[in-house]
């Protein structure tokens, strides 16, 4: 294809433009709700390209929308949030940050899920589309979103009038790195590509009192201890086996001292599942096994457990089929056909799937990339070495050819849709 080497001659010239934003925000990570400077150089290159750019949507979302006469509206999205993940990956331009946490403590703060790189190809992607203007017609709509590992960001942007302030879109793109694979390789899958999800806090009231004195308090520690082991009883007795659900309890605070007995403890869980019926099941069971749980603990009615998330859980990210399998095989021409590959439904979540949730649905396509220099392989089927996943403090994408990837398959894929949707 001769558009596709001509944007590999674009791609290798922006590289160390590119490779300079990347750095800078993998060196400045911010989390969830808090993006307030990565939004800003965001929205700065936007407007440096000549985008509408608009900020604060739904928190510190960005929206830029890129207008090159008649025809279709295609969108791309990329997450800008970080992790509260001390960095170990031995990079130069590792983080130091560290900020106040959800608790009041100081945590440090991670780019481990690889937002700082999708940031950086959706900004590449631009960047391209804009030097091929003459090879496309229709409207770019760029969408940099906040929140996303709170699993809160994309619906806190439709509810901030997202398809009504904004061109609606065609169908929408976003992609995920993806260390198991290499670096060159993407992967597909029709309909459900991740699970749904659901983040609750689960607050356990107890009565305080003195530790040598447990009988005078009700204590919520224990309370706490037995609701966690009895809630893995959600997905083996409750949910259908030929369902899929996955329940992790990711976070305990109570108390202060050995030897005080705390009035309440917090916990924070994500639920994860196949389909929005299952989602709403987990939750109902959640709520049931906390109450049930205090309430035999002689906790009084007052004083039971308090449920809190979202009005409705986080839908599966469900992939256009045709969207899909059209990409896949314009895909196939410009890597090669050994290096697209279709895989199972994967166990983790993304919030990209509500915009396609919302009637007139959008359609989607949601795909990965690899990230490991495809050297590693070899050692880490061996044992010699093990590759660090999303979330792992040593996470650490290759980022040349994540980048030359990332950028090849998305500008591909948008200029394809902007000339034949």
């Amino acid at each position: 294809m001769v558009l596709a080497d001509r944007l590999r001659s674009f791609i290798e010239s922006d590289f160390p433009g590119l490779m300079h934003m990347y750095q800078e925000l993998h060196a400045h990570p911010e989390l969830s709700g808090q993006e307030k400077e990565t939004a800003r150089r965001v929205a700065e290159s936007f407007s440096r390209m000549g985008a509408e750019v608009t900020t604060a949507v739904g928190g510190h979302g960005v929206v830029g929308v890129i207008r090159n006469g008649a025809g279709p509206t295609v969108m791309i999205r990329a997450e800008l949030d970080a992790l509260p993940i001390s960095e170990a990956s031995g990079l130069a331009y590792a983080s130091q940050v560290k900020v106040r946490g959800g608790f009041g403590e100081e945590v440090p703060v991670m780019h481990a899920c690889g937002h700082d790189m999708h940031a950086t190809i959706l900004l590449g992607t631009a960047g391209l589309l804009l030097r091929l203007r003459d090879e496309w017609k229709g409207t770019l709509l760029l969408v940099a979103q906040p929140a996303e590992e709170a699993l809160g960001g994309a619906r806190s942007m439709l509810q901030d009038g997202f398809f009504q302030r904004f061109p609606r879109p065609d169908c929408a793109l976003a992609l995920h790195v993806k260390p198991e694979l290499p670096t060159g390789k993407i992967a597909v899958k029709p309909g459900n590509i991740t699970l749904g999800a659901e983040a609750l806090k689960v607050t356990i009231h107890g009565q305080g009192g003195h530790g040598a004195n447990p009988h005078k308090a009700k204590d919520p520690v224990v309370i706490a201890a037995q609701v966690i082991l009895a809630l893995q009883t959600i997905v083996s007795r409750e949910v259908n086996p030929a369902e899929t659900a996955i329940l992790t309890v990711g976070a305990i605070q109570g108390g202060t001292l050995p030897n005080v007995i705390p009035e309440r403890v917090t916990l924070k869980l994500m639920n994860r599942f196949s389909t929005m019926g299952v989602g709403n099941q987990m939750r109902s069971s959640v709520e049931r096994i906390a109450r049930g749980i205090a309430e035999a603990a002689g906790v009084p009615p007052a004083l039971l457990p308090e449920v809190f998330g979202p009005e409705h859980p986080y839908p599966p990210v469900f992939n256009d089929p045709l969207l899909t399998d059209r990409m896949a095989k314009m895909w196939r021409e410009v890597f090669g056909p050994g290096n697209v590959v279709q895989i199972p439904t994967q166990s983790i979540s993304d919030d990209f799937g509500e915009f396609g949730y919302e009637a007139p649905t959008v359609p989607l396509i949601f795909y990965f990339v690899g990230c490991t220099a495809p050297d590693r392989f070899p050692d880490a089927a061996s044992g010699q070495e093990k590759i660090p996943a999303l979330h792992n403090p040593g996470f650490a994408p290759e980022p040349k050819g994540t980048l030359q990837t990332g950028l090849l398959a998305m500008s591909t894929a948008a200029l394809h849709l902007l000339n034949r949707f």
